[in-house]
């Protein structure tokens, strides 16, 4: 008997064995003076948080025709980092007006009060609790960025964020809030079919379907909206001088830039502040 029993545990820790490698494994704590910025990743069936060696230096004074969106995020960030109430924000709006700088200005800002930064994917949104436990205990200030965030249908991550930013019976700590970009405010397509689910009452009342309420519940969880929109021609000109000066380009060039930088514009089919920065870029590298 103890032979066979023997024989039993030697096979089903041979089992856990290979269970282990097959199996996803949590995060471990990183080194977490080795940066102000982390990225969460996948490497197999491991999950790590690497350290950002080489930040985005760009600054808040850097970012312009965006005003009322800085100082929004701004004082949300401001409020945060304090130790005061804040909430979790969705930035969206039109392409390359300056979402994701915004928020890397921010953390540039108050990295030397102990704001740190984590960046997910939307496929390791599922892991999310995961890394909430992770740092409820820290001392610093955490905000996890997804940028560029939307969803398909049945997508996992979905959920495990709807769950974390409100709802879940174990509630994210006081010391981390999620920041999110997305060129679409509901972050899940929405057709044309899906109005044939409203209906009306003799009252006049008008009760969105079932399914339209569950595209808008995740957006509605984000306790502050922060909206972008297309730039006018003068208000890209202005980016465009902005780069240029940062560039190191001389004012009668920036001048004389002007035209130029609008026909890249119009070959582009945006005026965004991104196509600003490669014009930017292209003609300080030509010029000199």
């Amino acid at each position: 008997m103890n032979a066979a029993f023997e024989h039993l545990l030697v096979r089903a820790e041979s089992l856990l064995a290979r269970l282990e490698v097959i199996l996803p494994h949590a995060a471990t704590a990183p080194d977490w003076s080795a940066s102000v910025a982390f990225r969460y990743r996948r490497r197999g069936q491991a999950c790590i948080l690497e350290p950002v060696r080489h930040l985005a230096g760009i600054r808040l004074a850097d970012l312009k025709e965006v005003e009322p969106q800085k100082e929004r995020l701004l004082r949300n960030t401001e409020q945060f980092v304090a130790g005061r109430g804040a909430n979790n924000v969705l930035l969206t709006g039109a392409r390359g007006t300056g979402k994701s700088s915004l928020v890397k200005a921010c953390l540039n800002e108050f990295a030397p009060r102990g704001l740190r930064l984590i960046e997910v994917d939307k496929a390791d949104l599922v892991d999310l609790p995961d890394l909430v436990d992770l740092v409820a205990a820290r001392p610093e200030r955490y905000i996890i960025f997804c940028d560029d965030l939307s969803f398909d249908e049945g997508e996992p991550g979905y959920k495990a964020l709807k769950s974390v930013l409100d709802g879940s019976v174990a509630q994210a700590s006081d010391n981390l809030l999620i920041y999110a970009t997305s060129n679409r405010r509901h972050l899940l397509p929405e057709y044309m079919q899906e109005n044939l689910s409203y209906r009306h009452t003799a009252d006049g009342e008008v009760h969105p379907g079932e399914g339209v309420e569950e595209k808008i519940s995740l957006s509605e969880r984000f306790g502050l909206w922060i909206s972008f929109y297309p730039f006018s021609q003068d208000e890209y000109l202005a980016i465009v001088a902005q780069w240029l000066r940062a560039l190191g380009v001389a004012e009668a060039a920036i001048t004389a830039a002007r035209q130029e930088s609008l026909v890249w514009a119009l070959e582009r089919g945006s005026r965004s502040g991104r196509v600003a920065q490669q014009f930017a870029r292209d003609y300080a590298g030509r010029h000199g």
